[in-house]
């Protein structure tokens, strides 16, 4: 290869790397794409409401209950009950029953049933017509619709009297001294039960607010 042409190829070469180099510099450089931006983190999720608790509710008040009525005039020597004895009776035990203002009907607990006699007769007689008494009532009651289990029944006799008989003289008649007596011959029922309350529970007191501790003197 002769001069001429080596530096034709060589003055070839040169343009090329020109070329080339030149070429590299057009190209503009490719840069990284940037990182993408964290995603923000989930908002926390809302605390549920809670629902404000129920006022407790008062606890029931219930009243004792006690109550006392005497069935007088019964008959002379007869356990029976005269038409007012059984009158009484009937509104004695509907006025318990019978709710008011102030309480619920009443719930009976124990019903005490003792049978009375006048002095007329020996004891052991009027011991036994007594408790004869006691059980006529008794057996009333039971027929009203009272739990014959709650039911008390004895006889007192003559021991018990009316204070006002006192008065009845052994001198009177006797048909006179019969009618004088007549407020022994009788049966007491006494009634112990107790009622729901109706009266509005007082609000629970506020505790006292605690007083601030004295400071010391300087």
């Amino acid at each position: 290869m002769n001069s001429a042409l080596r530096k034709i190829y060589t003055f070839a070469g040169v343009l090329a790397a020109v070329s080339l180099m030149a070429a590299c510099e057009t190209v503009p450089e490719k840069k990284p794409e940037p990182a993408p931006a964290p995603k923000p983190a989930p908002a926390p999720a809302p605390k549920p409401v809670e629902a404000p608790k129920p006022a407790p509710k008062p606890k029931p008040e219930f009243l004792n209950i006690e109550e006392k009525i005497e069935l007088q005039g019964m008959p002379f020597a007869k356990a029976e009950m005269t038409a007012d004895n059984k009158k009484e009776l009937d509104q004695f035990m509907g006025e318990l029953r019978k709710a008011t203002k102030a309480r619920l009907g009443v719930q009976i607990s124990a019903v005490v049933v003792t049978g009375h006699t006048d002095r007329i007769g020996s004891l052991k007689y009027n011991m036994g017509l007594s408790e004869r008494r006691a059980v006529v009532v008794k057996d009333y009651l039971v027929s009203m619709g009272v739990d014959q289990k709650v039911i008390f029944w004895e006889g007192k006799a003559f021991k018990q009297p009316i204070p006002v008989t006192k008065f009845c003289d052994n001198k009177m008649k006797r048909k006179q001294l019969i009618e004088c007596l007549s407020p022994n011959r009788r049966v007491t029922v006494e009634v112990v039960g107790r009622a729901l309350s109706l009266a509005k529970p007082k609000p629970a007191a506020k505790p006292a607010a605690k007083k601030p501790a004295a400071q010391p003197a300087r």
